[in-house]
């Protein structure tokens, strides 16, 4: 646990005044004097020794002239003033958003090392605020309050406990920042398609054989994908997002980590990708998913469901499954089929053909190694 550092923002910074009273402090003049030479008031002057009034490019070359040292100096010396009275006004102002703090989870943030990990106390909670404001890319609470909560109007939630925004928001933000540092070509629903079919052969290989092919199928169709531990709260496995009008996000949580989950909920997500992005508000939409938990109530994921179902295993293939009774059976059918035979006990379990607890050894547990967050 280590000391949050604040950004430098001493209580000593002074104004260019300073500098000058120095200079003419030394050649004797009094400040009636140098306003002469400025050809300012004695007022004028006044309030530039005290920073009452900024220094002006005007007021640089005046002070070039009378008292030396080039323009840029004094210029840089009245914006390193500025910066500095801002940053301490910033400071004092943060002080007061320390509330704010309840509403996000700083635990996972430091975890996900976004946010330098300390002890939340009093000392440490303006620099909180500023680190969190740096995560979210907002100027303050309210402008956070204002865009995560304006965006719970694009929220598809399949789960009512899906309302935890503080929550919510820290895990699609990890998601963006590791979109950012990705760029490649629009999205091209052709290539995509084309894509799935090729992932869908890829679910009996282990992650780190997949991973990076299937990445690399989604980032030549346009689509990106980022995979973020899961906060919780969030109750999401997974999200499908348009970040601009041409470039899908799928984001997934792993949580539950068996690799028949993890199957099901990206072609879940892929098919909001394909399905419902027809209009500019279908591709405003944040489709919040968890469809491993419960029944889905909208037409939506009712849709997603069906279509991730029945890419994994075809429907002509459906009436087989009720005479899978044996991990021998289990295993063969997923080989005529292409799949890991993982994903089809757990489609087992969840048509009821089996018990929950049956054939769980068939399934695998996936641990992705950490990606870099931006």
């Amino acid at each position: 646990m280590t000391e949050l550092r604040a950004p430098f923002a001493p209580d000593w910074v002074s104004p260019p005044g300073d500098t000058i009273v120095d200079i003419i402090e030394e050649r004797g003049w009094t400040q009636a004097e140098l306003a002469k030479r400025l050809g300012y008031t004695e007022k004028h002057v006044s309030q530039l020794l005290n920073g009452k009034v900024p220094l002006t490019d005007d007021a640089a070359l005046r002070l070039e002239h009378v008292l030396g040292s080039n323009a840029g100096f004094w210029l840089a010396r009245e914006a390193k003033y500025r910066e500095h009275s801002a940053r301490l006004q910033a400071a004092r102002t943060q002080a007061s958003w320390v509330d704010w703090l309840a509403e996000l989870p700083l635990k996972e943030l430091m975890d996900a090392g976004v946010i330098t990990k300390c002890r939340i106390v009093a000392k440490h909670k303006p620099g909180l605020v500023n680190a969190c404001l740096r995560f979210f890319g907002v100027a303050s609470p309210d402008d956070w309050r204002v865009h995560y909560g304006g965006m719970q109007v694009a929220f598809r939630r399949s789960r009512a406990e899906q309302s935890d925004i503080g929550a919510i928001s820290a895990w699609l933000r990890l998601g963006e920042r590791q979109a950012e540092t990705t760029d490649g070509p629009k999205y091209d629903k052709g290539r995509f398609f084309k894509a799935l079919n090729t992932i869908r052969t890829l679910t009996c290989e282990p992650p780190e054989v997949f991973e990076p092919h299937m990445r690399a199928l989604l980032y030549e169709s346009g689509v990106t994908l980022v995979l973020v531990p899961a906060i919780p709260r969030t109750h999401v496995s997974g999200v499908a997002r348009w970040l601009s009008p041409t470039r899908p996000l799928i984001q997934l949580s792993l949580y539950g980590k068996t690799n028949d989950r993890f199957w099901f909920t990206f072609f879940h997500e892929a098919a909001h990708i394909l399905l419902h992005a027809n209009t500019k508000e279908e591709k405003q939409s944040v489709f919040l998913d968890d469809p491993n938990a419960s029944p889905a109530d909208t037409p939506d994921e009712q849709q997603a469901n069906q279509w991730a179902g029945e890419w994994l295993i075809p429907p002509r293939y459906t009436s087989e499954l009720p005479g899978l009774r044996t991990k021998a059976t289990v295993i063969d059918f997923a080989q005529r089929i292409g799949i890991h035979p993982g994903i089809v006990v757990g489609r087992l379990q969840h048509d009821k053909l089996i018990e929950p607890s049956w054939m769980n050894d068939v399934k695998l547990s996936f641990c992705f190694k950490k990606a870099a967050d931006a």
